[in-house]
């Protein structure tokens, strides 16, 4: 086992800022994604490994959900996809020894990089109510622990059931039986807090909570919006796919209020332009947006296309807009009451630029519109997306090739865990065949989504927590709430692969589960099994992988759910009839039941054949659009921004590039010039001054956000300020550090998404901190 040993802590100490680089990728991003991987899995086994990633007789990286080409490289993975596998795949355990070593308290007082490097957990472990240390327990009595709390709550909507993106197809889809077997729709999920807004604002406009379009429409656009967005860090494949469009003639505008490394130069290890010629420049216009001018960015393209319609005529695509979409006159009317100056207001962009954007929309043939977080964490984000949809109707751009809405998700299968039913308010249609299926009748009641579960949990309302992956407790907003909310639970349930946040702040007791990886050998019924995940783009494709589990006896997902199924619904005449039995030992008994009562699924096995994908059906990509209407809505919304008030600045959270959402790979940021901590917050050099700072002061965050009883605050302590070229009034920092600053009842309107990218803050110079000049280098 040639792996290093785990690294210790952050030390914030250590920090040093740099400039930031002008290009993404490249020789330095092949040679740390193999240092990391050596260091974790050894050479051998890097290379047996890596080789398989996104591989058709592979297994689906665990990382992002952007989809796959049908010829694919032999090194088809990316820089953070190398550290996601290196991760799951590593050498280094974490069994019964490690916790008799540590207790609770020690393992509480470490930071989220020294938990998720001490390696992969094997053994079941319960905590005790009262106890200082984990103990080692045995599947039966692990399992066991679960069901008979859960047969004890006195209702069903006691226990909550949250799921992670990188949950499988089939694990999903028992899981949500499972829930809803017991007799509740609580079903939260990591979407809740990431592209809810999305989904919501898609199903509204167009009929379907997803994305209109393929890969090989990104190839061929003539026009790419690339908003909120940093594919450099969180999705660094879909750079090769912007690569292919500019080769092809496309033009890509950057949207964000922070200029990232991969959307100015991308230089593509895999070619020899990328290694030796200098790589391939990406956004062919940067426009820095402030936070939350989103909205007035898309309504003033509108508003120009709309103002050249009226005087000449030949920009709205009339046959497209009377035939497929109703609402055109309201949006006209909503974007003419908007003025100019409110407008160049909310962004921060000069009108004449604003117009010279429109220009490129009009000019465009084919225009797809890219996203993620950067839209979808705001108050007003729905709103803001239903803008991007109107804009794109005007020119027919919905339903055609090279054209489209493109909200890219993060975790591998987030969006397959809600097509499997993953969601708190799945439709009747849905509920109806699934009754129908395993003959019960499902609960209708909505239940919790994320921001509702915490605030349950904080009231005493729910008794069980079960978490399938993911890192609830840092993950979530309001940090301290949410932690204090887990605490008053009488059980948490953890099924993991890594040590994280959520095993050390926990119920009274406490159950980790341990759970095979995307990457391991999962052999059930005597043979190999195979899992299914749908990509960011609809596509249904199999993974199966090909390690050794880390210990002999770890159970898969769908094993530990249909165990504790087994268990709960044993002598219930009221439950689903199912043989749990058999669908542990066959997943393609579980995918039969998916193809009776999921839309799209027929022939799945079949399907998924020999390294073949499939796409599921969407009627906007047919201009079938599923809206009550049988249309496309045009809406009318007005524009919201956020007002900064005097002495404050609005706060973005995001990840550092040696990250994935709560999982800290490293402790660099190399693509903003930071190394060796984590602890910093990035201001304009304008406002450091206004504020009476000096870059390298430490700070203290302190959120204010208006609640019914005054203004709420948060404080998040110890920060480093780094001058860096963000929107006056504008400020970023990481996440999860970050997320005790948003307020639990900061959501978005519709979505109930959290307001991450929209947290009004001031910064407090800590009376007790020397100043410390940041170190160049």
């Amino acid at each position: 086992m040639a792996t290093g040993a785990p690294a210790d802590g952050i030390d914030e100490s250590e920090l040093h800022v740099g400039s930031a680089p002008s290009s993404a990728v490249g020789l330095p991003a092949v040679r740390h994604a193999m240092q990391m991987s050596v260091a974790q899995m050894g050479v051998l086994r890097s290379a047996r490994t890596l080789l398989r990633v996104n591989q058709k007789d592979g297994f689906d990286c665990p990382g992002c959900a952007w989809p796959e080409e049908e010829r694919r490289h032999i090194a088809e993975f990316c820089e953070n996809g190398a550290k996601a596998v290196a991760e799951e795949a590593t050498l280094r355990r974490v069994g019964p020894d490690f916790f008799a070593a540590h207790s609770l308290a020690d393992l509480q007082g470490r930071d989220d990089y020294w938990l998720g490097q001490q390696g992969r957990l094997t053994d079941p472990m319960i905590l005790d109510e009262d106890a200082t240390h984990y103990r080692p327990a045995s599947w039966d009595e692990a399992l066991d622990v679960v069901a008979d709390e859960l047969r004890a709550l006195e209702d069903p909507d006691e226990a909550v059931f949250y799921t992670s993106g990188r949950t499988s197809n089939e694990a999903a889809f028992l899981y949500q039986l499972m829930a809803r077997g017991l007799g509740t729709n609580n079903l939260p999920d990591c979407s809740n807090m990431c592209h809810e807004s999305s989904g919501s604002a898609l199903t509204q406009t167009l009929g379907v909570g997803k994305g209109t379009v393929s890969i090989e429409d990104i190839h061929d656009a003539d026009l790419l919006i690339i908003a909120g967005q940093n594919p450099g860090t969180n999705h660094p494949r879909m750079l090769s796919a912007l690569e292919k469009a500019k080769r092809r003639g496309a033009t890509v505008v950057a949207v964000n209020p922070l200029p990232e490394a991969g959307l100015k130069r991308f230089k593509n290890p895999q070619t020899a332009h990328g290694v030796i010629a200098g790589g391939t420049a990406i956004a062919d216009e940067f426009v820095q947006i402030r936070l939350g001018g989103d909205q007035a960015l898309f309504q003033a393209i509108g508003k120009h296309l709309l103002e050249i319609e009226a005087r000449e005529g030949g920009v709205v695509d009339r046959a497209f807009v009377e035939a497929h979409t109703v609402g055109f006159d309201d949006y006209r009317a909503a974007v003419a009451a908007v003025a100019w100056d409110d407008l160049e207001e909310a962004t921060g962009i000069p009108r004449d630029r604003l117009r010279m954007l429109g220009e490129r929309v009009r000019a465009a043939e084919r225009t797809i519109v890219c996203w993620a977080m950067g839209l979808t964490q705001h108050k007003h984000s729905v709103a803001t997306l239903r803008d991007v949809v109107n804009m794109l109707l005007l020119q027919g751009n919905l339903g055609r090739p090279g054209a489209g809405v493109c909200p890219v998700r993060g975790h591998s299968n987030v969006q397959g865990d809600r097509t499997m039913g993953i969601y708190e308010k799945m439709p009747e249609a849905f509920l109806a065949t699934l009754g129908a299926e395993f003959r019960f009748d499902p609960p209708r009641a909505h239940g919790f989504d994320t921001v509702a579960a915490i605030r349950a949990m904080r009231d005493g309302a729910v008794r069980v927590f079960m978490g399938m992956g993911g890192n609830f407790v840092s993950a979530a907003p309001d940090t301290r709430v949410t932690e204090a909310a887990m605490r008053r639970t009488r059980l948490s349930v953890q099924v993991s692969t890594k040590l994280n946040r959520s095993h050390v702040v926990t119920g009274r007791r406490a159950v980790i589960l341990p759970v095979l990886g995307r990457t391991d050998r999962d052999t059930r019924g005597g043979r190999e099994q195979r899992v299914t995940v749908e990509d960011s783009m609809s596509s249904v494709h199999a993974s199966r992988g090909r390690l050794r589990p880390p210990a002999d006896d770890l159970l898969s997902e769908v094993a530990i759910v249909t165990r504790l199924s087994a268990r709960l619904f044993a002598d219930r005449v009221d439950a689903p009839r199912a043989d749990w039995e058999g669908l542990e030992s066959d997943y393609a008994r579980v995918r039969r039941h998916i193809a009776h009562v999921v839309p799209g699924f027929d022939r799945f096995e079949e399907r998924i054949e020999k390294g073949r994908s499939f796409r599921l059906p969407n009627g906007a990509r047919d201009r079938a659009f599923t809206t009550p209407s049988g249309r496309a809505h045009f809406t009318g919304n007005a524009l919201q921004y956020p007002r900064i008030p005097q002495g404050r600045l609005l706060l973005q959270t995001l990840r550092s590039h040696d990250q994935y959402n709560t999982t800290v790979y490293g402790k660099d940021d190399r693509y903003r010039g930071v190394r060796g901590g984590r602890r910093v917050v990035f201001v304009h050099p304008a406002d450091i001054a206004s504020l009476g700072l000096i870059e390298g002061d430490q700070v203290d965050l302190v959120s204010e956000w208006p609640g019914e009883s005054g203004v709420v605050e948060r404080r998040a302590e110890g920060f480093r300020v780094v001058a860096y070229d963000t929107p006056v009034g504008n400020a970023a920092a990481y996440y999860p550090e970050t997320n005790v600053l948003v307020p639990l009842d900061s959501v978005a309107d519709v979505s109930g998404t959290p307001t991450s990218k929209c947290v009004i803050v001031r910064l407090e110079r800590r009376r007790s901190a020397v100043h410390a000049p940041i170190v160049e280098g």
